[in-house]
C-alpha cells in the first residue's frame, strides 16, 4: 500500500517537507538524545543546501514538555530552543479527517495518541515523518495503513547520507 514517497515528501520547489518526531527536537532544547547526532547532521546539511523545510506539531511540544518536567533542564536554553523552533520550523496539524483517523487507530489498540497524531499529520498534510518508532510502523502495517509518509531513522540515514546530499 505504499505510495510514491515523492507525493509526501516534496513541495512544489522540490524541497523535502519533513515532520520531525520530538526525538529530533529535544536537542534544540538542550536535551541530549542518544544516537540522534547523525540524523541531526544530515538535517543541518539539507537545510544549508536549501533541500528541506521542517515542520513540527503542537503535540510534539506537549510531549517534550512532559519529558522536560521529569528532568533537570536549563530554562534559558529551553526558551531559546522554543523560539528557534517557532522561527525556523513551520507548524502543522492534522486535518479533521486526520484527527478522526488518529482516534480510529487508537481504538484499534495503539497506546500513544501523540504518535498517531504525528502520523496523521504527515499523512493528511503530505509530509514525511522521520521517526525511530518501529512499534508505530509495525502497528500501521499490521492494520494495512499507508506508511509511505513515515521514514524510519535507519532508512533516512541510508537514503540521505553521503552522495545524495
Amino acid at each position: 500500500m505504499r505510495r510514491s514517497l515523492r507525493s509526501c515528501r516534496e513541495s512544489s520547489s522540490n524541497r523535502l517537507k519533513l515532520l520531525l518526531d520530538p526525538t529530533y527536537l529535544l536537542p534544540i532544547l538542550g536535551v541530549e538524545v542518544e544516537g540522534a547526532g547523525k540524523v541531526l547532521g544530515i538535517l543541518k546539511k539539507l537545510r544549508e543546501q536549501g533541500k528541506a523545510e521542517y515542520y513540527y506539531t503542537p503535540f510534539s511540544l506537549l510531549e517534550i514538555l512532559g519529558k522536560l518536567s521529569k528532568i533537570s533542564y536549563d530554562k534559558e536554553r529551553v526558551a531559546r530552543g522554543l523560539v528557534s523552533i517557532e522561527e525556523s520550523f513551520r507548524i502543522a496539524c492534522p486535518t479533521a479527517d486526520g484527527y478522526l483517523k488518529a482516534l480510529e487507530l487508537k481504538a484499534k489498540g495503539f497506546k500513544d495518541l501523540i504518535d498517531l497524531l504525528l502520523y496523521t499529520t504527515a499523512l493528511t498534510r503530505k509530509l514525511l515523518l522521520i521517526s525511530r518508532d518501529s512499534q508505530l510502523i509495525v502497528f500501521l502495517e499490521e492494520h494495512n495503513e499507508d506508511t509511505s509518509c513515515i521514514v524510519y531513522e535507519e532508512e533516512f540515514l541510508k537514503r540521505y547520507s553521503g552522495n545524495e546530499l
